[in-house]
């Protein structure tokens, strides 16, 4: 398999945006399921555990990195079933990530939102979520999940364009 990288960037007032999206043709609820709902989202990303609501903070197992780490994870904002933003900060800095979600004609549109400071390691951030969103479309499609190896290095200069 060889994925085409489909990661934008578009210049904010803090820095920039980098924006990937995936089309599913299923209704706006089930896709917001598969990015909300524990069980669903350990298909794809890992399982989280906690009072999920606005203003708290779950813990995020990301099951498919070395080591399946904890992550703590705010929920900014939660309006379902069109926006959800996160924030989290670790010894990989501050991440702060939304995802959008419209529907139209029974296809639903879910935009990856990350929000950078700094372009800095973008090379290795874009592999990175283009390979959790196509998990994200394997799991619900019933297929078989995509290779890490496939995405990283080969889509690095990608990503590393975008930013000159």
């Amino acid at each position: 398999m060889k994925p085409v990288p489909s990661g934008r960037l578009m210049p904010t007032a803090d820095g920039n945006d980098l924006i990937l999206t995936r089309t599913f043709r299923a209704p706006i609820d089930d896709v917001w399921a598969s990015v909300t709902e524990s069980e669903r989202t350990a298909r794809w990303f890992g399982p989280w555990e906690g009072d999920a609501a606005p203003g708290r903070t779950i813990r995020v197992r990301m099951a498919f990195e070395e080591g399946e780490a904890w992550t703590e994870v705010r929920i900014e904002t939660c309006e379902p079933p069109r926006h959800l933003a996160v924030s989290t900060s670790d010894e990989a800095g501050d991440w702060r990530m939304e995802l959008r979600l419209s529907e139209s004609a029974g296809t639903t549109e879910l935009q990856f939102v990350h929000h950078l400071t700094t372009t800095k390691g973008i090379g290795e951030i874009g592999p990175g979520w283009e390979y959790y969103l196509d998990m994200l479309v394997a799991s619900r499609d019933g297929t078989p999940a995509p290779s890490f190896d496939d995405y990283y290095p080969s889509q690095q200069a990608y990503f590393e364009a975008l930013a000159d």
